[in-house]
């Protein structure tokens, strides 16, 4: 292989959630960790699942899968921690996962105009065509449901009222 081909290779994490296989890249990846006691609590993002303790952070557990393969996860393996990008902020995030994981280099083929939001590319690899995802297009961000002047909340919807007798 020459050096300009080493070059155009980039690193990418499989991942499976059913029987279908996934990558994320590499260096957007912090680790890959046991399962581990979800925290639960009443919120109205229902992307996010709830909450576990890493590393001294609260890391949101979003289970992508329900988009991705349509049904969610009935086992888990690991937790795969990844840092995504929210505007001008990193945040990790937990994506269950269903079975083992691979670092592999490969060429990504750009996304064309017809791919869903979260596709970031594509990979061949071992015979198959593997998505790469694009964790900001797949999982919620802070306020992604509850911007003040945004279609789905009317302006002012978010602004304190005063009580009144």
């Amino acid at each position: 292989m020459t050096l300009l081909a080493e070059a155009e290779l980039q690193s990418f994490v499989l991942l499976r959630l059913g029987d279908r296989r996934f990558a994320v890249a590499a260096k957007e990846i912090a680790e890959l960790v046991a399962p581990s006691r979800v925290f639960r609590f009443p919120h109205h993002t229902q992307e996010i699942e709830g909450v576990i303790l890493r590393r001294g952070r609260i890391v949101p557990v979003c289970d992508v899968a329900e988009k991705l393969i349509e049904r969610k996860l009935t086992s888990r393996r690991f937790y795969l921690i990844a840092q995504r990008r929210y505007a001008a902020q990193n945040e990790w995030i937990a994506i269950p996962v269903s079975g083992e994981c691979e670092l592999i280099h490969a060429e990504m083929t750009p996304p064309s105009e017809s791919d869903a939001p979260h596709v970031a590319g594509w990979l061949a690899h071992a015979g198959d065509v593997i998505e790469v995802l694009n964790l900001a297009a797949l999982t919620p961000g802070p306020g992604a449901q509850h911007r003040a002047g945004s279609a789905a909340t009317p302006p002012g919807a978010l602004q304190p009222q005063e009580a009144r007798r």
